[in-house]
């Protein structure tokens, strides 16, 4: 049985496996042609914290897939409300063939997994959202972008940094990393990505300057300034960002067929421009439906392991 929380806990090979999958399924939904890979499965679905793409594509995936899923807030459930972790995880893993959880602390999903009796997912925790690298770099490889494949990320060193860095270091391409002063990616995570950077033959730079990491790139990403959780900061991170918003004049420094991604939700006139995130070179949305068809991927795949 495999979880997974973070995308340094898979090979090259898995990962890509994953996203092949995904893309067959998709091509299956698209065709008409949908299979109940998952036939009576029932996914939990935990959120400490909101979301619209992660809860629309876990419940609409599991259930194209045959299964069903279970909705649980924080007030749906005694988690964080006096049970331990430990109980829930084994309570809800003995009911349920696999759980999701979107949350705040990293540690808390390491706990829910170390007793879970069934694979979880990570929908995002404040360290790393591996799931949504799955479908950014599924998005990328429908475009053909995947040669030569230099990424410039300009913002937060924040949970998609941190996954981007990983998912750069495992698959062996160029990462240009862009964050202000005093907003720095951790510096564990940092050394852990050089170290598999090394290993693979990925090159991971570090920078203060948005210029010099989207010179050229083939793929430009960014995140919102502020991530749920971080409002009281809101003022003193626009202040922070100042010169970080991907417009126009940045994205004319990458390669003139360089691909724009982002997670979602975006902040129009801060992290990007309106220009660029309507743009004919910008696959946001496109890459939001494949969280979708990613997540699908992921959940066959891990079912097949247990």
């Amino acid at each position: 049985m495999r979880h997974f929380l973070t995308l340094k806990d898979y090979t090259k090979a898995e990962i890509l496996e994953i996203i092949d999958l995904g893309m067959a399924i998709k091509r299956e939904l698209k065709s008409g042609d949908i299979k109940a890979h998952m036939p009576n499965k029932t996914l939990a679905m935990i959120f400490e914290k909101s979301s619209t793409r992660t809860r629309v594509s876990f419940e609409t995936g599991i259930f194209q897939l045959g299964g069903h899923g279970l909705f649980l807030s924080n007030r749906d459930i005694h988690l964080g409300r006096g049970e331990p972790v430990k109980d829930t995880a084994r309570v809800i893993s003995s009911m349920c063939d696999m759980v999701m959880i979107r949350t705040f602390a990293h540690s808390m999903l390491e706990e829910f997994a170390a007793y879970s009796k069934v694979p979880v997912i990570n929908g995002l925790t404040d360290s790393y959202h591996p799931i949504q690298l799955l479908a950014d770099y599924m998005t990328i490889l429908e475009h053909n972008h995947s040669k030569d494949l230099v990424v410039a990320y300009v913002g937060d060193g924040n949970n998609m940094t941190h996954s981007w860095m990983f998912l750069a270091a495992k698959l062996g391409f160029e990462l240009r990393v862009a964050t202000p002063h005093n907003y720095e990616v951790d510096a564990t995570v940092r050394q852990e990505a050089d170290a598999i950077a090394q290993e693979s033959g990925a090159k991971i730079i570090y920078t203060n300057s948005p210029q010099e990491a989207v010179k050229g790139a083939t793929v430009v990403t960014t995140d919102t300034w502020a991530s749920m959780g971080q409002e009281d900061e809101k003022e003193e991170r626009i202040t922070a960002f100042g010169g970080f918003i991907v417009d126009e004049a940045l994205m004319a420094e990458a390669d003139k067929e360089a691909l724009f991604l982002h997670c979602l939700p975006a902040y129009r006139g801060q992290e990007v421009s309106e220009a660029v995130l309507e743009g004919a070179q910008s696959v946001v949305f496109e890459e939001a439906e494949n969280r979708l068809h990613a997540q699908k991927g992921l959940m066959v795949w891990l079912d097949q392991q247990r």
